[in-house]
């Protein structure tokens, strides 16, 4: 059976480990326990977990700026994919951002992940033709 949770300091390690074999990461800056740990110190909702018998099987960073509603590193391990999981955690995220009073969401999804396209689709996302992600390494 499922859980969903979210996340704490102490899953740092194994969230990584779960990212490095279900999330895409190329285009992207390399992870760390430490940014893990940052997060859910700075904001103790904002990962929240799929567990499978204390394994971690999916994730979604649910980011709330106080003015806006983003959503990153949706990912469901490939065991346990097309179960509803990818569904179900985008939904709580959704009412997270309900409860903040949050009134549109966007999602950061790689153009050539066609996989995390339909997911997103089904969940009722699209891409917005007019905006580009502008990006800087600090």
């Amino acid at each position: 059976m499922i859980a969903y949770r979210n996340a704490t300091a102490a899953d740092a390690d194994a969230v990584l480990a779960f990212w490095a074999t279900a999330a895409e990461d190329s285009h992207r800056p390399p992870d760390s326990a430490d940014a893990v740990r940052r997060l859910v110190a700075r904001d103790p909702e904002a990962l929240i977990l799929a567990v499978d018998n204390e394994s971690v099987v999916g994730s979604i960073i649910v980011g709330w700026d106080g003015w806006r509603c983003h959503l990153y590193r949706l990912a469901v391990a490939p065991t346990h994919r097309r179960q509803g999981i990818g569904r179900e955690l985008v939904a709580r995220a959704e009412a997270k951002f309900a409860s903040y009073g949050g009134t549109r969401a966007d999602a950061m999804v790689l153009d050539d992940n066609d996989q995390a396209h339909r997911v997103w689709s089904t969940a009722g996302y699209a891409p917005q033709p007019e905006w580009s992600r502008w990006v800087k390494a600090l």
